[in-house]
């Protein structure tokens, strides 16, 4: 049996592996996410998928809440759906859709 071919399917993948697992453990030192072997441990224990949480969690150190567009339950709604909310959309001034159906109440 040739070994050349098989060290190569199991050693670059493996590879990959521990190198994503030494970048998580020395990042999330650097970076403040405590325990710096809490991260390893997931990201050897869930291959790839343990790596993304990480980088995940990372993610959330920089969240700035004044730079949130979504801060204040608004989200973008087509115009044409806009009366199917029941939550204000962007530049919707109403304080409620209950507000709408007053305004049209007193306008008759």
């Amino acid at each position: 049996m040739n070994t050349g071919p098989l060290a190569i399917v199991v050693g670059i993948p493996l590879a990959w592996h521990l190198g994503l697992t030494a970048v998580a453990y020395y990042d999330a030192g650097r970076v403040g996410l405590e325990p710096p072997r809490k991260w390893a441990a997931i990201t050897f224990c869930l291959p790839m998928i343990g790596f993304f949480i990480y980088l995940f969690e990372r993610s959330e150190l920089s969240y700035e809440p004044e730079n949130d567009p979504y801060r204040g339950n608004n989200f973008n709604i087509h115009p044409s759906r806009a009366d199917d909310s029941p939550l204000p959309s962007r530049g919707d001034d109403r304080l409620s859709p209950a507000d709408d159906e007053d305004d049209e109440h007193s306008r008759r």
